[in-house]
């Protein structure tokens, strides 16, 4: 990327801000793609919009002390329209979150122009980047609290009406059918391959109640032969393998990249994911296997200073 070419900005470094539900992660990040400087701060999720836009803007200023960014690339939790800057919806994890003018809030507060877009997307941009093709495709599933994606077809991320595409969660998945989702449908991916949605359908299996019975414990008793915990894990894992075979279908990616939370907790998921994936594929993909993310804990940071190198950039006290 190349800071010292963005539209009116003089800087030689860009800003990154990746938004969660609980914490602010920032970075300084220099023309060669060096971090320069880092800075995390809670994400005030239950004082409202404002409140978080002020703290976004509070650790921009924390890692640009002397100014040196040309723009500011923001990867945020919700369903994000980077042409709008707006939140175009949101569940509660942000109290208001949704409506949310991100990109004109931002600017105005920070004086930098800002880019932004859905934080699983801007993770995905160094992914398809490094795919070194300029046609290259890419299907990037996020699996850990709630199930997340992003789709690149022949060198493009797409986006989408409202900024939507890609929100993988919410494909039909018959193992999930009947159960209720947090988007008001049913019978959603994620209420079935997603970290809160294994434990509980461990619980139904079991009968149990506890209370914030933990992804781990369920990954611990499987290793220990409780049956319960494998067919909870493996069907999860299986309904996410046989929805991603599905879209490598339609979309004919380069590569398929599944991170986040849940699949670390070992071979028991990801090997049951990776043979329905593989069961659904069409011979010209068979090839295909799920990878893990080629970058790190920088991932998203990165992701979105380069935000502001392909997407609109939202300006300080442009009309609205």
């Amino acid at each position: 990327m190349s800071p010292g070419s963005l539209p009116g900005g003089v800087g030689d470094a860009l800003i990154g801000l990746d938004l969660g539900g609980t914490k602010i992660a920032a970075a300084l990040i220099g023309a060669d793609g060096t971090v320069l400087a880092r800075h995390t701060r809670p994400t005030p999720a239950d004082s409202g919009a404002d409140a978080v836009l002020d703290a976004l803007a509070t650790a921009a200023a924390e890692v640009d002390p002397g100014r040196r960014a040309a723009a500011l690339g923001i990867a945020a939790a919700g369903v994000i329209d980077p042409r709008t800057g707006r939140v175009t919806s949101a569940t509660d994890s942000i109290s208001g979150w949704a409506g949310t003018a991100l990109g004109a809030g931002l600017a105005d507060r920070t004086g930098y122009p800002v880019a932004c877009d859905n934080d699983v997307r801007a993770t995905a941009g160094p992914e398809l980047a490094a795919l070194d093709s300029e046609h290259g495709s890419l299907l990037f599933a996020a699996i850990g609290t709630g199930v997340g994606g992003a789709v690149a077809v022949d060198g493009r991320m797409l986006h989408g009406a409202a900024g939507i595409a890609g929100h993988l969660g919410h494909v039909p998945s018959p193992q999930a059918a009947g159960l209720p989702c947090t988007c008001g449908g049913t019978g959603h991916l994620e209420v079935i391959a997603s970290g809160p949605a294994i434990t509980a359908h461990y619980q139904r299996l079991t009968g149990t109640t506890v209370d914030r019975l933990r992804l781990e414990t369920v990954a611990a008793r499987a290793t220990q032969g409780d049956a319960d915990a494998v067919h909870a894990i493996t069907t999860g894992a299986a309904a996410a393998g046989q929805a991603l075979g599905g879209l490598a279908n339609a979309l004919g990616p380069d590569r398929i990249v599944v991170g986040g939370g849940v699949p670390r907790i070992g071979p028991l998921y990801g090997d049951a994911l990776a043979a329905a994936l593989a069961a659904e594929l069409m011979p010209p993909l068979r090839g295909l296997v799920p990878q893990a993310p080629l970058f790190g804990a920088d991932a998203a940071v990165l992701g979105a200073a380069a935000l502001t190198t392909r997407l609109p950039l939202h300006h300080p006290g442009a009309l609205r």
